[in-house]
């Protein structure tokens, strides 16, 4: 049975089955930054963390006593 019919029985596009993921060079420099930083921001959502990843932190950080990440003035 070929790979084309093969895949029309189990109705998976074949683009599925031919899938190879990629590993990036830093996953895990990245993923340990992750835990890191969860473990010591442990309210901050994915967005936070991710923002502090990538050193975008700015306007978390100036978010008044309430923690809403709205900046009063």
């Amino acid at each position: 049975m070929s790979e084309r019919q093969a895949c029309r029985v189990v109705k998976q596009p074949r683009g599925t089955q031919r899938y190879r993921p990629t590993q990036r060079d830093d996953e895990d420099t990245l993923t340990q930054a992750i835990v890191t930083l969860a473990s010591q921001y442990g309210r901050y959502g994915y967005r936070r963390i991710t923002a502090r990843c990538n050193g975008r932190a700015g306007r978390w950080a100036r978010t008044g006593s309430s923690g809403s990440g709205v900046v009063r003035g």
